[in-house]
């Protein structure tokens, strides 16, 4: 996937994008090059926990639009990430139990822009997304979002199983969407809580399902066996809003 209007190219524009403090979600270096301007840009990207891929050339031709990547190019963030702190400080605010999303493997943009925009109506503090295997904040995710990520924090971790537990020991606790579990109306899903979707495929990761308190399965009479991601989390989420409205 190509996201031209954030795609920078060249080392010089690579690395003043990570000096001027620029979020950049990937950088892409070409295989087996060992030059200085490269080695400072791999320092950079790894000082500020940025994700590295080495690849070959003809790789790297195909993701420029210029030609002259020079054997370096990265993807930035059209948005800044926040942090799982400042979701939990903007519940605390609005004096209510926060309610937080954490997405497991959500690499399509369409899908994450819809979760956001879902998570902002439906009243969430936030979104919580893995740097491995996710899609970032990309135009087409702010496109997609319909102006929800300009209020909806977005906190990107390294890993999804270490950031529920450690919410769940400031209290919280997490349902997780999986057609095995018990149908969502038969659950209670208020107070502190945080919904975990997976993606279409595979679902929830196994760790990350077993380190849940529940498991919500959504009533499906139709013919095929999953819904859209984006659509699962917000019939979930909207099951969290009835309840808190009905207490």
């Amino acid at each position: 996937m190509r996201y031209e209007e954030f795609t920078i190219e060249g080392r010089n524009a690579v690395l003043e994008a990570f000096r001027s403090g620029k979020t950049i979600d990937k950088v892409f270096l070409l295989k087996g090059c060992q030059d200085g301007p490269v080695l400072s840009i791999a320092r950079e990207a790894r000082k500020q926990d940025t994700l590295v891929q080495y690849v070959p050339k003809e790789r790297l031709d195909q993701l420029s639009s210029t030609g002259k990547h020079q054997g370096v190019l990265a993807y930035a963030a059209a948005y800044e990430y926040a942090s799982v702190e400042d979701m939990l400080a903007l519940a605390e605010e609005k004096g209510e139990p926060p309610f937080l999303f954490l997405l497991d493997g959500i690499e399509d943009p369409h899908n994450l822009g819809a979760i956001i925009r879902t998570a902002n109506l439906a009243g969430a503090h936030g979104v919580i997304v893995p740097k491995r295997r996710a899609a970032g904040l990309t135009a087409v995710v702010a496109k997609t979002s319909a102006g929800a990520l300009n209020y909806t924090p977005v906190a990107k971790v390294t890993n999804l199983t270490a950031a529920m537990e450690e919410l769940k020991a400031k209290g919280m606790w997490f349902v997780c969407a999986d057609m095995d579990g018990t149908v969502m109306y038969d659950l209670d899903l208020t107070g502190p809580m945080g919904i975990v979707i997976g993606n279409e495929g595979e679902g929830v990761g196994r760790l990350l399902k077993e380190r849940c308190d529940m498991t919500a399965s959504i009533p499906m009479k139709g013919d095929i066996d999953s819904l859209n991601a984006s659509v699962a989390a917000g019939v979930l989420a909207y099951e969290v809003v009835r309840q808190r409205l009905k207490k």
